[in-house]
């Protein structure tokens, strides 16, 4: 006696765009541009991809997460001091 196998097909995804998208009024691509660099740059778009461009060793990630740590504490504890 066999067993019916089932087989549920996948309904396929709607790919969405991910990307950033600026519209153009009256031919104004220069207002446009302007507000495609401000979103990349808020999107921090280019930050990224300059860390995704080549393998960084996860020791040497932590070391630097480290020292932005400890510059931060630096420059927040000379800020407390200049205010006292």
């Amino acid at each position: 006696m066999k067993y019916k196998k089932k087989f549920h097909k996948r309904k396929p995804r709607e790919r969405q765009m991910n990307g950033l998208k600026v519209e153009v009024y009256n031919n104004n691509v220069d207002m446009a541009l302007r507000k495609l660099k401000r979103k990349i740059k808020d999107s921090d778009l280019f930050l990224k991809l300059k860390e995704k461009s080549y393998f960084e060793k996860p020791s040497k990630v932590k070391r630097e997460k480290k020292n932005l740590a400890i510059l931060r504490q630096r420059y927040q504890t000379l800020k407390e001091n200049e205010n006292n």
